[in-house]
């Protein structure tokens, strides 16, 4: 197999090749071949070494984005944050995130699970409707549609039970 599975790019520079140390042999060395050790034959040339990349230097080919940060953002001071005069709230206070009203929470909770429960049941029943309907069954799809109608008159009924919730 003479291709690799990966080709090389080929505008990409050749991978380096270890240099090559004058004084080292090139043939190896057979004992007992014409007196002792072979001739060395003269050190080959080291392969040119491809350019290599600029080192990477932080910076932008646009001088304006070149300058210190103060400079470029000059509303941003040192003591932006805790000693900014503008900001006059830290927050929210201790306790924030816990709940204030649990009965609320509860009652809130109860009916949405409500609420879900009768949407679902609207999506199974508007299901069975179009396939009675598509069979050619009307009778049966006008039950249904029936079915449907109290179910949006039960989630309306729902929606209506607190107004002071909303």
């Amino acid at each position: 197999m003479t291709e690799d599975a990966f080709p090389r790019d080929p505008e990409a520079p050749e991978p380096a090749r270890p240099p090559v140390t004058p004084g080292a042999p090139v043939a190896p060395v057979t004992p007992g071949a014409s007196g002792g050790s072979p001739p060395l034959s003269p050190p080959a040339p080291a392969a040119p070494q491809a350019p290599r990349p600029p080192a990477y230097t932080p910076g932008s080919a646009q001088p304006r984005l070149n300058r210190p940060v103060h400079e470029r953002y000059p509303q941003i001071r040192p003591t932006s944050g805790y000693g900014d005069p503008r900001i006059t709230r830290t927050g929210p206070g201790p306790g924030a995130g816990t709940e204030q009203e649990p009965e609320r929470s509860s009652k809130l909770t109860a009916r949405l699970t409500l609420a879900l429960t009768v949407v679902i049941g609207q999506l199974w029943g508007l299901t069975i409707v179009v396939d009675e309907w598509m069979s050619g069954n009307t009778g049966t799809a006008w039950w249904g549609a029936g079915f449907l109608c109290l179910s949006f008159l039960v989630v309306l009924g729902i929606w209506l039970l607190d107004p002071k919730d909303r």
